[in-house]
């Protein structure tokens, strides 16, 4: 009986947990063997504000879960230690945390996902990761804007400078 209950105590924790991955744009597979409770607990905050859900579960039932929904990509990657981080907002910024910790601490190593339904390398992973955030880029662009915007202003002052300087002069005698 104790047999039964295991195995449907499992089989239910690989529907719930494929379920949460089925509609998740980003999906991370990471070492965190060695990492400190309080390293953990300051990276799980972090992932938390960004929206995203950090679970240590056995490789077994991620590998089930990934394969209840069609992804076989990332079974070769789930031998050691295995954090699952996973969000279905957007991924960029729980990317960036994990990158950013693994970089801080050596013992953390990410080993691979799936990003936006895509099989993704540590290296895509990496570089997406190494990109600006939204909020970088879009101040980026109201930067360049008000730059340009300051500039036209500029000229536009010195035409009209210009032309007054022109109005109060004496006309040509030649007129």
């Amino acid at each position: 009986m104790a047999n039964k209950e295991i195995i449907a105590k499992k089989e239910s924790e690989v529907k719930e947990l494929a379920e949460s991955l089925k509609s998740a744009n980003l999906i991370l597979l990471v070492d965190y063997r060695g990492t400190t409770v309080e390293d953990d607990t300051k990276v799980r905050k972090d992932l938390r504000e960004s929206k995203a859900t950090c679970k240590i579960t056995k490789n077994n039932i991620i590998k089930r879960a990934l394969d209840l929904n069609g992804e076989s990509g990332l079974d070769d990657l789930l031998e050691g230690p295995t954090a699952l981080i996973y969000t279905q907002e957007e991924y960029l910024s729980p990317l960036k945390v994990a990158y950013k910790f693994s970089t801080n601490h050596e013992n953390y190593k990410i080993k691979g996902g799936i990003i936006e339904g895509k099989v993704m390398t540590i290296d895509e992973i990496v570089t997406l990761a190494k990109l600006p955030s939204r909020e970088e880029l879009l101040s980026k662009l109201a930067g360049s804007l008000l730059q340009t915007i300051s500039k036209v202003a500029v000229a536009i002052d010195q035409v009209r400078i210009k032309k007054e300087a022109e109005e109060g002069a004496p006309a040509p005698a030649n007129a």
